[in-house]
């Protein structure tokens, strides 16, 4: 029998950003390049008002952008990147808490997947107590939710966003044979 592996294609890198007043975004994106590469899109900064999960750690007025990278990856190097955002997150903590909250992931055709470092049973862990979930799929010209999908990833904000990313993704596809 012929050797019929399925072939893994790349992937495109996303990352959506919770940052407090305090955060120096000019460095932040710095950062994000060093370990992500150059970013090829920004969505408008929102205000991140879905839940006060955060608040206590970071202080209220919180706002929210994601953005997507130029390189494209193998979808196995996932714990590796968030192990790298965790290392980030780090570096701009204040007293403990922090003042960026990064979730990386990567978009695909089919679907866009996060990082996480808490498992639940939607998770399938990686390696390194890292998890992944696949947090929007993508059917019939659009992104669809799940019941686990935070409420910022299923704004219509996000949608759109994501749309675009996915376009340029394609084309990427494309060019790579």
């Amino acid at each position: 029998m012929p050797d019929q592996k399925p072939r893994v294609k790349p992937v495109k890198l996303i990352c959506g950003v919770l940052f407090s007043g305090s955060a120096d975004m000019r460095r932040v994106d710095s950062d994000l390049e060093g370990v992500l590469g150059r970013i090829d899109g920004k969505s408008p900064i929102f205000d991140f008002e879905f839940t006060e999960y955060y608040t206590d750690e970071m202080g209220s007025g919180l706002k929210k952008l994601f953005y997507s990278f130029e390189r494209l990856v193998m979808p196995d190097s996932l714990a590796d990147i968030k192990h790298s955002s965790i290392a980030i997150e780090f570096e701009y903590s204040k007293d403990s808490r922090r003042t960026v909250n990064l979730d990386p992931g990567y978009l695909e055709e089919s679907k866009l997947v996060l990082a996480s470092t808490k498992n639940f049973s939607h998770r399938i862990y990686l390696r390194d107590n890292i998890w992944a979930e696949v947090t929007l799929s993508y059917a019939n010209d659009n992104f669809t939710t799940h019941a686990w999908t935070y409420p910022d990833y299923a704004s219509d904000l996000a949608f759109e966003f994501f749309r675009g990313v996915r376009k340029v993704y394609a084309g990427q596809l494309k060019g790579s044979g």
